[in-house]
């Protein structure tokens, strides 16, 4: 990024957890910023918006406020002087129960530019993804934000307890450590006991955990829960509403921790989907996608296009072919006279994406479809694919006439960059694995084992479930549509089982 005689300082809301919930604003800058300074709770699917950015870890630890805010405060100074876009990446709102408004001061006070970008704040996702509404016609017309707890220094409190006593809904944040005190003043304030009361930890993550009670039993039954921070206190009429209006609790997939370990590139699709469901998606990817060792034999298919069929049995087949064909000059006018065949939906809508529509889809994402649908012929078949598949596609072709011959096109290769993180994730507990293909099964028992006891395995098909058994791998389920759709959908029933 082109460097200037100052930068600008961006102070963004990164939401309290739920990736999603990054505002447009906030993801722009952040894949163009030269440096990101973020907090402890930042989800790391957002940090993923900054690829090319400089990330520094300078979330505060218990005993270290003080010191880490300093460094903080010179990280900042010290990095838009030397002419950079910086991102304070920072938990929530960035001015609401942080110290947004503490870095606005300094900054001011240094001339350095800078811009607010407001976010989501745990004290209006965490309610929501409770299913408590902070405000509601018949319950509450107002409601009260507050601290739970207040800076060391202060000799007086500032904290008007009448007034959150009156409040019809009042929420605290970061008071977890201090619940039954709040509670018991409440009380003392005049709060019935039986007034309702939710605790809401890890708002937004797919561990989120709701506890309800009233605010003479809240703390007891948090405590009973095991509730951490961070975590947020919610008290009023309206929490007698969650039980009845909590959504995320209803997603089939809540909570579970799903091993993904398709490439960096493909993984996005299917976390998201998974993400949809309450899923937390663990990427880690078991294998890569390189060049093959030669494009010869690739080159010299690419130059004779003529007449006759190209099937393409993977997205990645599509997309390296497409990537030589443009590097030999040629587009799809070089594919006039050829009919095209695509294996599964993902295939297919790789394809569209390079402005080519398939003349042959089979009904059922095999080869062995496509086999059958081809039926008996005589002409040539081209087939890129990756440079160590099997020969079972061309001999059952040419068994029904057809002259098939397999081009390698890429080469599929463990990846080993995530192997510690990956050993981490699967020892933290998983429960699922997902294979979309055989060479990932492989990868998978050769980079961490094979999956743990009790972790449902699903296989994208029935070629990667027998690649997978043939490892000693129990499958527990298979799609019976070869798509992200159709590998969530059997992971769904399989949990359901």
């Amino acid at each position: 990024m082109e460097r200037r005689d100052s930068g600008t300082v961006y102070l963004v809301g990164a939401g309290p957890g739920d990736p999603g919930l990054i505002t447009r604003r906030g993801a722009d800058l952040l894949s163009r910023a030269d440096v990101v300074f973020y907090d402890r709770l930042v989800h790391p699917d957002v940090l993923k918006l900054a690829p090319d950015a400089q990330l520094v870890d300078v979330g505060k630890r218990p005993g270290d406020s003080a010191k880490g805010q300093e460094r903080i405060n010179q990280l900042l100074i010290d990095e838009a002087k030397a002419g950079k876009t910086v991102v304070r990446l920072k938990g929530g709102d960035p001015v609401v129960f942080g110290r947004g408004g503490e870095e606005m001061e300094l900054l001011v006070a240094n001339s350095v530019p800078f811009e607010i970008v407001p976010g989501v704040s745990s004290a209006i996702a965490g309610p929501a993804y409770a299913g408590i509404p902070l405000t509601h016609r018949d319950h509450a017309s107002w409601v009260v934000l507050a601290a739970g707890h207040e800076h060391e220094t202060k000799e007086h409190s500032s904290l008007d307890w009448e007034a959150f006593a009156r409040a019809p809904t009042v929420v605290f944040l970061m008071g977890v450590a201090r619940l039954s005190a709040i509670c018991e003043r409440l009380q003392a304030e005049g709060r019935s006991p039986d007034t309702p009361a939710a605790v809401v930890s890890w708002a937004t993550w797919p561990q989120q955990l709701v506890v309800r009670s009233t605010i003479e039993k809240i703390a007891n039954a948090s405590e009973d829960a095991g509730v951490k921070q961070p975590a947020i206190l919610i008290v009023g009429e309206v929490v007698r509403l969650s039980e009845t209006l909590s959504w995320i609790e209803r997603k089939p997939l809540r909570g579970k921790r799903v091993f993904v370990p398709r490439t960096r590139a493909q993984a996005g699709r299917l976390s998201g989907a998974l993400r949809d469901l309450g899923a937390e998606p663990l990427e880690f990817p078991a294998i890569r996608i390189t060049p093959p060792s030669s494009f010869n034999a690739l080159d010299e298919a690419i130059a004779g296009l003529g007449e006759g069929w190209i099937a393409f049995t993977s997205t990645n087949a599509v997309d390296a072919f497409w990537d030589r064909l443009s590097s030999s000059g040629a587009d799809a006018r070089s594919l006039a006279g050829m009919r095209i065949a695509a294996v599964g939906a993902l295939t297919a809508a790789a394809l569209r994406a390079y402005g080519i529509v398939a003349d042959l889809v089979p009904p059922t994402f095999t080869a062995e479809s496509l086999v059958e649908a081809m039926g008996r012929g005589s002409g040539p078949v081209l087939i890129p694919r990756a440079e160590q598949a099997p020969d079972d596609l061309v001999d059952a072709l040419e068994r029904n006439g057809w002259s098939a011959a397999c081009v390698p096109a890429y080469r599929t290769e463990r990846d080993e960059s995530s192997v510690d993180a990956g050993r981490e994730a699967i020892d933290a507990g998983i429960d699922a694995v997902l294979f979309t293909s055989g060479s990932t099964a492989r990868s998978f028992v050769e980079l961490w084992g094979p999956p743990p006891e009790g972790c449902v395995v699903c296989c994208i098909g029935p070629r990667t479930a027998e690649a997978a058994a043939s490892l000693g791998i129990r499958v527990d389920a298979v799609a019976s549509e070869q798509s992200i759709e159709g590998l969530v959908n059997a992971l769904v029933a399989a949990v359901r089982r």
